[in-house]
């Protein structure tokens, strides 16, 4: 991976955990997360008439099945979040998305990795799982969490795929942010309205900035996927958790015990090993 990408990549995933703080800040953390959802389709909404080309046609079921599976993750973080607490199935689905990705990558895609590229991703995801099998239980939604990482490491390959048949990166990325943004926010319109509206009214600001950063974040990914591995670059993004650690630390004022210390040196190992692979 050129060291430029490589950057980009983890420029992307501090961007990724900075949304993901807003959202953590938020008095309801779904209805957060749908309101920077609408705010990147609105953000899409200006940009595309701008962009001269349009993604090709063979990319565009590419785009319509990335947000129904979306969709459903979206809908699963919902209810894992009623039946425990997302910090503890996070690592879960964060950690094991990558190593599903990769082994979905080379029978989908036929995309082989170096031995030293295989290390480097399991020991990212060693690192932010400790931070799940460090708990004294295994939390309610663990089965659920796991499923959503299946889900995470499939629309992953999917907008892989999608965004190098589009030929037009930048138009495919705001198209994945504007499909995503109607589809969640119109259904949250139609069996939430009130709820929604009286908290887009008070919170609209958090979904703004965290719309802009999302729409970077996942943009610079996809964009990034078409220089180089799609699996590579979706491990590497997970290291957002690592940036999470810190974000949470310096400006949510939040505890870090060891294990998370621990967990983020064994994913800074992983990183370097995964940048020497490539």
């Amino acid at each position: 991976m050129d060291i430029f990408i490589f950057g980009i990549v983890l420029f992307a995933a501090f961007l990724h955990a900075a949304w993901n703080a807003i959202v953590k800040d938020g008095d309801d953390k779904i209805l957060t997360s749908i309101l920077v959802t609408a705010f990147g389709a609105v953000i899409a909404v200006f940009i595309l008439p701008f962009c001269e080309q349009q993604p090709t046609k063979e990319s565009w079921p590419f785009i319509i099945t990335s947000a129904a599976i979306h969709m459903v993750y979206f809908t699963l973080v919902g209810y894992i979040c009623r039946v425990s607490e997302m910090s503890r199935t996070y690592p879960l689905m964060r950690g094991t998305a990558p190593l599903l990705a990769a082994l979905l990558g080379m029978f989908v895609i036929g995309e082989m990795l170096t031995f030293q590229a295989w290390i480097g991703i399991c020991v990212i995801c060693f690192g932010i799982l400790s931070m799940f099998f460090a708990q004294n239980s295994p939390p309610k939604g663990t089965g659920l969490a796991f499923l959503n990482a299946l889900l995470i490491a499939c629309y992953t390959l999917v907008d892989g795929i999608g965004v190098r048949m589009s030929q037009a990166p930048i138009s495919y990325i705001l198209w994945i942010m504007f499909v995503n943004g109607v589809i969640l926010v119109g259904w949250h319109l139609i069996v939430n309205r009130t709820a929604f509206i009286s908290y887009f009214m008070k919170y609209w600001h958090l979904g703004m900035i965290g719309g802009i950063g999302m729409v970077l974040s996942y943009g610079l990914v996809l964009w990034a996927m078409t220089f180089t591995s799609v699996v590579m670059v979706a491990a590497l993004r997970e290291t957002s958790i690592l940036f999470a650690i810190v974000i949470s630390a310096l400006f949510l004022k939040e505890k870090i015990g060891r294990i998370k210390v621990v967990g983020a040196s064994i994913i800074v190992t992983g990183v370097i090993i995964l940048r020497l692979a490539s």
